[in-house]
């Protein structure tokens, strides 16, 4: 199941109650297209209507969370979302990022830093999402 997030603490509490579970937070908002198209792939619509292929449902040891970006404008904010659907991935309360992802290995391209992000994506790609969730489970 995906739980709905409206506040600042209510997040928090959230990410703590994860534990050590790998957290995959969506802000999304209700009028947006590509959001009402990987809802179903993402969220379990009722309990009657189960779908087979949503993760929520396929990945039993991660935890999903939605934000609507409108309704939660403070998280928005504080999570710099720019566009919708962004997917955010957490563990142990912190956002998974490169150094963390790679327990602050040194990874040098050239003249700087690697500075892809692994931690977050815009966008409603379901097998770019599924395949970052394997990734960092």
């Amino acid at each position: 199941m995906v739980q709905i997030i409206k506040d600042m603490d209510e997040f928090s509490r959230f990410l703590k109650a994860a534990g050590c579970k790998l957290v995959v937070v969506e802000f999304s908002a209700k009028w947006c297209g590509p959001c009402k198209r990987i809802y179903p792939l993402v969220h379990v619509r009722n309990f009657y209507s189960f779908n087979l292929k949503a993760m929520s449902l396929q990945y039993q040891n991660v935890m999903f969370a939605n934000v609507d970006v409108d309704d939660s404008k403070e998280l928005a904010q504080t999570y710099h979302i720019r566009s919708v659907p962004t997917f955010q991935m957490f563990k142990q309360t912190q956002k998974v990022t490169l150094f963390s992802r790679l327990k602050r290995a040194i990874c040098c391209y050239g003249n700087g830093f690697m500075s892809k992000p692994i931690f977050e994506f815009c966008g409603a790609d379901a097998q770019k999402l599924e395949a970052k969730i394997q990734e960092l489970m």
